[in-house]
């Protein structure tokens, strides 16, 4: 990820066409070490292809893919085995157990008895 983020720094910085000696530049800047083979790699990736053509074509590919995200959440407390009662009930709980410890002012030192 750093090697494609620092290709698209270089191209929105203005160079239509960085080479790896501007990648390596740009992650020996901020201390990242720079990987040949990948920057190689994507360097050979690209070749010859506009870089907004790229994205557009991901974004693409992207929104194919499905993101059930809502779906698993809802159904996480049904598979728990408890429905959306039983964390509701351990939160009163908690809740009654946090008022008990914060009324004894002495700390258990029974000081004041």
């Amino acid at each position: 990820m750093k090697v494609i983020a620092a290709y698209l720094l270089a191209v929105l910085g203005g160079n239509a066409c960085p080479s790896a000696g501007d990648l390596k530049d740009i992650l020996g800047s901020v201390g990242a070490e720079a990987d040949d083979d990948r920057i190689e790699l994507l360097l050979s990736e690209v070749k010859g292809k506009d870089i907004t053509e790229l994205i557009a074509s991901g974004r693409e590919k992207l929104a194919s893919v499905p993101s059930g995200g809502g779906a698993v959440a809802a159904a996480a407390p049904t598979a728990a085995g408890g429905g959306g009662a039983a964390p509701a009930a351990e939160a009163k709980k908690e809740e009654k157990v946090e008022e008990k410890e914060e009324s004894d002012d002495d700390m258990g030192f029974s000081l004041f008895d």
